[in-house]
């Protein structure tokens, strides 16, 4: 799974999820790609279930990029614990997605093919997506 190797702090604040992505919003890469309707935090285990579903659906062919890395530490406190205490220990690792992110782009593969893989990822992930080409 997807995670930092260093991190400058381990506890971070929580991200607003406010307005539209303006990075990462258009196809650098590939010729279909798959971008987030709707905000949320795509964990590094949904993101990992989507990469492999899409390789699996085109038998390892062409080329996938991911576009997103899950930077962000969400921490829990264990069950039944008091109030006050400090924050508890990271984990997981999200990564903030806004609408409009670019969150994988494919190339050398047809666009049936593209759209059959993209679909099988779209069920692994927890926010609304589409699939963009390239005109």
């Amino acid at each position: 799974m997807l995670s930092p190797k260093r991190v400058k702090w381990r506890r971070q604040h929580r991200p607003n999820f406010k307005g539209m992505a303006i990075r990462g919003s258009t196809l650098a890469f590939g010729d279909f790609g798959l971008a987030a309707v709707e905000s949320g935090r795509l964990s590094a285990r949904q993101l990992e279930a989507a990469r492999v579903a899409i390789s699996r659906s085109v038998k390892r062919g062409g080329k996938l990029w991911l576009r997103i890395f899950p930077h962000q530490p969400i921490t829990k406190k264990p069950a039944e614990t008091r109030m006050g205490s400090g924050k508890g220990s990271p984990e997981l690792w999200v990564a903030h997605i806004l609408p409009g992110r670019m969150l994988f782009e494919m190339n050398g593969v047809t666009r049936e093919q593209a759209n059959a893989a993209f679909l099988l990822a779209k069920h692994k992930l927890p926010f609304k997506t589409r699939m963009v080409a390239r005109e």
